[in-house]
């Protein structure tokens, strides 16, 4: 009776132990996987459409083309820094394209681009290729579908991005093959234009974390 005792004591000692061991690390362990969960959640770039701009570039034989869109309000690109998963839409108004030259704008809206019938350009993001840092200079490529002039083309812009508390600024490169997408070549006997468009977007706006 007396051995069976001191067992029992000595196994609810070890139980004891195992116990404040297991509680310990269960106390201990939640600070590091708040923060690995904490780098896990779905980042959210809301983008100031007043204070951003697309610009665009096209070569031609004659001289070389600068013009600029204006973005709508509520665009935004959401992702998950963990599986690079996106979504959101930034959407652009067509019918807003300028290039400081009135006769040539007038035929780009009505001949090329046909902003009557396609006032919009949208991109919709599906995949962040590179890392997001959270505070700081991140560096990525943004996959994605752009619908434009009535088709949807797989597309993949060059970000650079700079993320400081709950502000952000950056910039999307990419280039537009616009013939091979379905649209007008504005060259004639005379005026031979590239056929690519190089496209930059400046962008700023806020930046939300979910909780």
């Amino acid at each position: 009776m007396m051995r069976a005792s001191k067992w029992l004591a000595g196994l609810a000692g070890i139980i004891g132990v195992v116990g404040v061991a297991a509680l310990w690390t269960v106390r201990a362990a939640p600070p590091q996987a708040q923060a690995a969960a904490a780098t896990e959640k779905e980042i959210t770039l809301k983008i100031d459409a007043a204070n951003s701009k697309v610009h665009y570039t096209v070569d031609s034989t004659l001289h070389t083309v600068h013009g600029t869109f204006t973005l709508k309000d509520g665009s935004m690109v959401h992702f998950d820094p963990a599986t690079g998963k996106a979504g959101g839409e930034v959407a652009v108004y067509a019918t807003s394209g300028e290039s400081g030259n009135s006769s040539r704008d007038e035929r780009m809206h009505k001949e090329i681009l046909q902003t009557g019938k396609y006032p919009d350009f949208i991109f919709r993001p599906n995949q962040v290729e590179g890392r997001v840092s959270p505070g700081g200079s991140s560096d990525v490529k943004l996959h994605g579908v752009m619908m434009i002039h009535g088709g949807e083309h797989e597309m993949v812009a060059v970000v650079h991005a700079e993320l400081s508390g709950d502000q952000w600024k950056g910039t999307a490169k990419f280039d537009v093959p616009y013939i091979q997408w379905g649209i007008k070549d504005p060259s004639n006997w005379v005026l031979k234009v590239k056929p690519l468009v190089n496209v930059e977007v400046d962008m700023r706006g806020a930046e939300k974390q979910e909780k």
